[in-house]
């Protein structure tokens, strides 16, 4: 029982007080002794979630597999907004403190940026604020498909082979 707590006035609050320290003292006790020795500790702006089975790898039939897939296409999406942020701060700095050299300077960080942003696009982009993982699946499978029919995407579509009669 903690020191600052005041002692039970009467008989009834002695018994609730009794009470609660049978079934909280062992739990405490387990808590205290057990788990918290055998836990490794981290800071929560570094805690480190094991990667779960991605969308593709969950049975029709897990809704739980399903459910683990879509908080960590939540998680991967917020790191990714996150380092395109970084990089945009870093490209703005430098314009700040380079300028009127900033064209030539920054160049790298710009190019960095940009190639992070297409790269977010082609992940997330067109899937509006409610996308979730599924929809992100299927917009990496026509993706696919489009560039195993028509080359990679942004170079317009492949000419149908024209065929030429032999007599």
């Amino acid at each position: 029982m903690d020191d600052d707590t005041p002692s039970p006035r009467n008989i009834v609050n002695r018994f609730a007080q009794a009470l609660s320290n049978t079934v909280q003292a062992p739990v405490i006790w387990f808590r205290e002794k057990v788990v918290e020795p055998n836990r490794k500790t981290y800071p929560w702006y570094h805690q480190k979630f094991r990667r779960v089975p991605t969308i593709d790898e969950c049975y029709t039939d897990d809704p739980v597999c399903y459910y683990e897939a879509q908080l960590q296409f939540k998680r991967d999406k917020m790191v990714d907004n996150e380092i395109l942020n970084i990089l945009r701060q870093r490209f703005e700095d430098c314009v700040l403190y380079e300028s009127p050299d900033h064209i030539r300077k920054c160049k790298p960080l710009m190019d960095e940026y940009e190639k992070a942003t297409e790269n977010w696009f082609i992940k997330y982009g067109d899937l509006g604020a409610y996308g979730n993982v599924i929809d992100a699946y299927m917009k990496q499978k026509h993706r696919m498909v489009w560039e195993r029919r028509h080359g990679p995407v942004g170079t317009g579509m492949k000419e149908a082979p024209v065929e030429v009669e032999v007599h």
